[in-house]
Parts: C-alpha cells; structure tokens; sequence
C-alpha cells in the first residue's frame, strides 16, 4: 500500500520543519513520493538522495491557470531541481470555454519540455462535467501523458469512486489514474483501487497504513 501513495505536504504555511518531517516519514514508511510545492523540491531532492522515494512537484497548482509557457518553465525548473514526476493542474477556464485543443497543446508542452518524466494530469473533477472529465482523459493519452488525476484537494471536491471508474474507463491500461483529494482512511483507500486507482495522493498516509485491519 504504501508504494501506492504519494505522501503529500502542499499548505501554503508548511515549513522548512513540516517538509523535513514529510521526507522523513516518506523514508520511515517507503512511500512511493513526497509531493510538495515547487519551492522544496531541491530540498527534498537532497533529503532523498539514494532512497527510493521520488520527488513528486506540482505544477500550476492549485488553479491551473498559469500561462502555458510558464508551466512548461515551471516544469523544466522542478526538472533541475530533482523533480522525479509532476502534477500538472489544467486551464480549467480554458476547458469550459470550449477551447479543448489548447488544453490538449498545454499538456503536450509539458509533457515533451521535461522529456519522458511522469506527468500526471489533474482534472478538478469538481468542476467538470462527464463529457469534459472524459475529454480531458482522451486528451491527456494523446498529449502523453502517464497518469490522470482527480482533483487537487483545495477545489469543491475530492476524489469519488464514480469519477474514478469513469476515468479508468476512458485511459484504460495506457495511463495510471491517481485519486487525490479526501482519501483519510483504509477503506477510502481500498474504494480508489478497487475502483481503478493506481496512485494515492494524500496527507493521510501514514493512518492509512495504520489503518490496515491486522
């Protein structure tokens, strides 16, 4: 389970202290990545050197609204810094205006600055209706993108297991689908995976695991 979750630490008030207790726990517990804000990922680079827990930056977070340059430069700057994989939050705007092609170019630009790293593509299901969470999921295969993923966990909403099954669906076996946003316990866990989950963001992990019946 834990190599299945991405132990996640993305306050805006979360300190040099919260980020080192973050890795440590990462280590402690072998979780699959940290993932943090862009301004730690350099420190949780040098704290997890060697390990095999990587560095998960989220990008454009958490309102997706970012100029497409600056999130490709946004990206190849957690690239230098020890980034491992991204989560890149789309134009949600950009989406609900009817303009899907520059959200599908967005991702792609994304996708080819950092040259074969992991990006996961949050949703904020939320905010989407079917059609548009099944779009942004074909878009997201055809971008090349590696995962999918529900929400932020600062939107309207979280994961659901409905939005999950949907979007496993849609990518099937050619992207992972990362739940995020709400999962505190084992059971929460267990609806995501066995709705088609292949990653866990929360900041709940360690009582996940805690969690498990003995």
């Amino acid at each position: 389970m834990a190599r299945l979750i991405d132990h996640t630490q993305l306050r805006a008030y979360a300190t040099e202290v919260d980020i080192r207790e973050l890795c440590e726990e990462a280590l402690t517990y072998n979780f699959a990545t940290v993932t943090v804000n862009p301004a730690w990922t350099s420190y949780c680079a040098k704290k997890l050197a060697g390990s095999p827990v990587g560095i998960n930056t989220c990008i454009a977070f958490p309102l997706g609204a970012s100029t497409a340059q600056m999130k490709v430069e946004e990206a190849r700057d957690a690239a230098r810094n020890g980034a491992t994989e991204l989560d890149m939050v789309i134009n949600i705007g950009a989406l609900k205006s009817g303009y899907p092609s520059f959200v599908e170019r967005e991702i792609a630009a994304v996708v080819k600055a950092v040259n074969g790293m992991p990006v996961k593509v949050i949703l904020e299901t939320s905010y989407l209706t079917r059609d548009e969470k099944i779009s942004v999921c074909e878009m997201s295969k055809r971008a090349g993108a590696s995962y999918v993923k529900t929400a932020t966990g600062f939107g309207q909403g979280g994961a659901s297991v409905d939005d999950v099954r949907l979007m496993k669906d849609v990518v099937g076996d050619a992207l992972g689908v990362k739940a995020a946003g709400g999962i505190r316990t084992f059971g929460d866990a267990m609806a995501m995976l066995k709705a088609g989950a292949s990653r866990l963001g929360t900041s709940a992990g360690i009582e996940i695991l805690e969690d498990i019946p003995a």
